[in-house]
């Protein structure tokens, strides 16, 4: 593996276990085995570059989990598969690792450049799945009101499954949105 790809790999590894804030180069070159000097050399821009890219790596990665899930016959078996996905990552992790696009997302106050990053992958996402739900028959400002809510709602679980050390928030998000797409998608 090249080093930019080892410590871009690395970078997104740290930050669904650390965070934005509590990945700093020296986790960075330990976990990835590059020196201090290569980061320095790949990303002029340092830790702040760095970041920026794994983010973007990481959120291109799971667009197209999303994109996978969205190819599926109804919205429930989409959602059903999407959640199934974030649950395999935090109880795969022991409930240390979730969503690096999160991570990144609320690192505003001292990263606004890895904020505004998160931001434009959220939107993407979102639009994602808003495309699929106006494909099945919805509005197109419902499904863009819907695949915000369902975002939002998975998003916020796996933060919850994480603090919690359970399951149970993803499985309560999943029942409550399957009951939202029911109402939006009678008979599907």
């Amino acid at each position: 593996m090249a080093a930019r790809d080892a410590l871009i790999y690395s970078t997104i590894d740290l930050m669904r276990r650390h965070g934005v804030a509590g990945t700093g180069i020296a986790a960075i070159t330990d976990h990835s085995q590059v020196s201090r000097r290569t980061v320095y050399n790949t990303f002029l821009d340092g830790k702040t570059e760095l970041v920026q890219q794994a983010a973007q790596v990481a959120g291109v990665f799971i667009g197209n989990q999303i994109a996978r899930t969205l190819e599926l016959p109804t919205p429930q078996e989409s959602l059903a598969a999407f959640i199934t996905q974030w649950k395999e990552v935090v109880a795969g992790s022991d409930f240390a690792a979730g969503c690096p696009i999160a991570a990144a997302g609320v690192a505003r106050s001292s990263e606004p450049e890895i904020a505004d990053t998160a931001g434009k992958t959220f939107t993407r996402w979102q639009e994602a799945i808003s495309d699929s739900l106006h494909r099945h028959g919805l509005p197109t400002t419902t499904a863009l009101q819907l695949s915000n809510t369902v975002l939002a709602a998975v998003e916020g679980a796996v933060i919850m499954a994480i603090a919690q050390r359970s399951l149970t928030p993803l499985d309560d998000v999943h029942s409550q949105l399957d009951v939202l797409l029911d109402h939006h998608f009678p008979g599907s």
